[in-house]
């Protein structure tokens, strides 16, 4: 595995390859999550590129940017396991200069759900992405279904900058008690871990209603709200693949998404149906 820091290095080799490029952008603290989506593009690319990156663009004021967790040597390892090629960990500077171009989320999907509570979070997430897809010049890029609104954006994002990259959505990952995978599932004591397992269940007791029949969205979240109990809740919504709200569950077109806060720690989870 080769490590480039270096952005021109970067462009010098995806401009010469003809190679199928496969590339999954991360913030690192690598997770089992994370390794699914390496070895999704490992299977289906001539050539994986990482990159690891705490973007500052999509953190707000407050946020836990300075925080993030950085476990550099430990992520090199799990690329070279994973088999990565190309290792790409830029600094600030290197990324970013004193007087940008901007882009913007749009308006209605990109301020609703996670962008109502986070308002610029989504600018910054595209921005990053464009930037990255720029330089990487990949065939297909991979990204974890647990971030549906960002995947989800993402996908409008080549759509409308008719950008030539297949987009590959890939399975939540949950560990053995059924918490989803997150970097930030470090910030959570033993207690508190205990405590998210709720989020997991709640998302279970939803399905168990779909499977049975019952598609009234108010039933399937008053049961979501129960099982949180004790847990403060940012929302819990379920609307279709292009993130409008539904009058009912319509199966292939859901997405459940719920996000709370346990001791100072965000967590988002999601149910695809």
């Amino acid at each position: 595995m080769k490590i480039i820091t270096d952005k021109k290095e970067l462009q010098a080799f995806t401009k010469s390859t003809t190679k199928s490029i496969g590339f999954v952008p991360t913030m690192g603290a690598l997770h089992e999550g994370h390794i699914s989506l390496i070895k999704k593009a490992r299977g289906e690319n001539e050539i994986v590129i990482v990159s690891i990156f705490v973007n500052p663009t999509q953190f707000l004021a407050g946020e836990d940017f300075a925080k993030y967790p950085k476990k550099d040597e430990a992520d090199k390892k799990i690329c070279t396991l994973a088999g990565v090629d190309i290792l790409f960990m830029p600094d600030i500077n290197m990324i970013y200069g004193s007087d940008e171009v901007t882009i913007k989320a749009p308006n209605v999907r990109g301020f609703v759900l996670d962008g109502f509570k986070r308002p610029t979070h989504f600018d910054g997430v595209l921005q990053i992405v464009l930037k990255l897809f720029n330089l990487v010049r990949p065939t297909n890029a991979y990204f974890g279904r647990k971030d549906a609104q960002q995947v989800i954006l993402i996908k409008q994002m080549v759509e409308n900058l008719f950008l030539p990259i297949n987009i590959v959505d890939c399975p939540l990952i949950r560990d053995l008690n059924g918490l989803a995978l997150s970097s930030r599932n470090a910030y959570l004591s033993d207690s508190e871990k205990k405590e998210a397992l709720k989020i997991s269940a709640s998302l279970q007791n939803a399905t168990k209603l779909i499977v049975g029949g019952n598609m009234n969205i108010d039933e399937i979240k008053n049961v979501m709200f129960a099982t949180l109990d004790g847990i403060k809740i940012e929302y819990i919504e379920v609307v279709s693949l292009e993130l409008k709200q539904l009058k009912k569950v319509e199966l292939k077109n859901t997405i459940i998404l719920v996000a709370v806060q346990i001791g100072t720690t965000r967590l988002i989870d999601n149910l695809w149906i």
